[in-house]
């Protein structure tokens, strides 16, 4: 982070704040200051995606800031929080279009997610993001902290620091748990796709 966002940063988490304590004004000046990091984070979701998927960039960030406006009451955290709940939101917004569709087109292939990047697949094979979703959901059954990190990381885009900052955890711990996360998440995903 450069000295010059710094001050960015931290305007974003007052307002983020005074917008959770019901200032109307503060969310008006915050949209302009965080547009561009949710829109980074949606074109990295839409991104991942086959081409000629229904939603869009622009569509997902708005469905998203549908969900965050019911966040207001919220106790943002940080800046880091409020994009780790974007990138979660986000998430569900795609996996419930994938359900939809799923249901739409019986016997349809579901929407499929490239993971290769982050190493939690075999090279060569695309877990669809139903598949995905399921994962991190049994992930987080027994270890909420890594399905976070995963989320946030991979799906948000957040770095090591901002996920550490957003969890309250040591930059170690985030970087510790996320290579066994990603093992944890490649195996699953394998075994899915071995037994279909």
């Amino acid at each position: 982070m450069t000295a010059d966002s710094t001050p960015q940063v931290s305007e974003v988490t007052g307002l983020l704040m005074a917008w959770g304590d019901g200032d109307r004004i503060a969310l008006d000046r915050l949209i302009p200051m965080v547009d561009a990091e949710l829109r980074r984070i949606a074109e990295a979701y839409m991104g991942r995606e086959k081409p000629g998927h229904v939603l869009q960039t622009t569509a997902l960030v708005n469905e998203a800031w549908m969900k965050l406006i019911d966040w207001q009451k919220s106790s943002w955290q940080n800046r880091a929080h409020f994009f780790g709940v974007a990138a979660s939101l986000m998430r569900k917004i795609l996996v419930g279009e994938a359900r939809r569709r799923g249901r739409l087109k019986r016997g349809g292939k579901d929407i499929q997610v490239s993971l290769s990047e982050a190493d939690l697949v075999p090279s060569g094979k695309q877990p669809d993001l139903i598949a995905l979703d399921d994962a991190l959901d049994a992930l987080a059954e027994f270890d909420e902290r890594k399905s976070r990190i995963i989320e946030m990381r991979f799906f948000g885009g957040l770095s090591v620091a901002e996920t550490a900052e957003a969890l309250r955890v040591s930059e170690r711990t985030v970087a510790r748990e996320w290579e066994l996360a990603k093992s944890w998440m490649y195996k699953q995903l394998s075994n899915d796709g071995a037994a279909k």
